[in-house]
């Protein structure tokens, strides 16, 4: 039960530093060779390795996270995310295993929101001295059709 709490609260955590804007933080969230990935439900479901984002290190995602905030010009939007219960399906050496449905909702400054993106998280959390760490996260969307361009972390 505890574990359970302990990975709802880091999704809790995870989900505010992107809908709070604090895209810096967002990398500390995974180990060093931490791995996020943003990839269809169709792909995933056929072991098809395409993907929208693909980063395979703390290093790519600051690289992310400059293009983000410094170089990508977009019309503003926020997000909210709404994350589901955990469901924790394993630990072992140190490594947890979990899943947990999202939405991301979209709100551009004087228009209704949407739903922007739909899914579930896959992922594999380590244990550190500072708390969990994403090792890797598997973000799988079930749209085959993405809202304009992707441009914040999911």
């Amino acid at each position: 039960m505890l574990l359970q709490l302990e990975v709802d609260r880091f999704n809790a955590a995870y989900a505010a530093v992107l809908d709070e804007r604090r895209f810096d933080e967002w990398p500390g969230l995974f180990l060093q060779d931490g791995r996020y990935t943003v990839q269809a439900r169709e792909n995933f479901d056929r072991k098809l390795p395409l993907a929208l984002i693909d980063l395979e290190s703390q290093g790519m995602m600051k690289d992310r996270v400059y293009g983000i905030t410094q170089t990508i010009y977009h019309g503003p939007y926020y997000t909210r995310h709404v994350v589901g219960v955990a469901q924790v399906q394993g630990a072992e050496q140190g490594r947890i295993r979990a899943q947990a449905n999202y939405a991301v909702f979209r709100t551009r400054p004087g228009d209704a929101s949407e739903v922007y993106n739909v899914g579930r998280y896959i992922d594999l959390f380590e244990r550190t001295p500072a708390g969990l760490k994403l090792a890797s996260r598997h973000c799988v969307y079930d749209s085959e059709m993405v809202l304009n361009s992707l441009i914040y972390p999911i």
